[in-house]
């Protein structure tokens, strides 16, 4: 956004407005379906991975390429096994 020349606070008003929609969404699913069968939580958070799997391909690994070439597979690959250790940690 920024390179297309929107203004700083724009920048950040678009990213905090998602951040607290996403607070808000996660309280409302915990509250909703803190009850919710292994087999349902298991389905919500595959589709939840499918769709950060396309926003990442989509947007951020082209852009990622653009600026760093070789490093970014490398970097997506750490990033994903981070994840997967604190997933398994926690």
């Amino acid at each position: 956004m920024k390179a297309k020349g929107r203004p700083a606070g724009y920048v950040f008003g678009v990213w905090g407005g998602i951040a607290i929609v996403s607070a808000l969404a996660a309280l409302a699913g915990y509250t909703l379906l803190g009850g919710a069968p292994p087999e349902l939580i298991a389905v919500i958070t595959a589709v939840a991975a499918g769709a950060i799997l396309t926003m990442i391909a989509d947007t951020m690994i082209p852009e990622a390429f653009e600026q760093t070439r070789t490093w970014t597979g490398v970097i997506t690959t750490v990033g994903f096994l981070v994840a997967f250790a604190i997933d398994l940690a926690g």
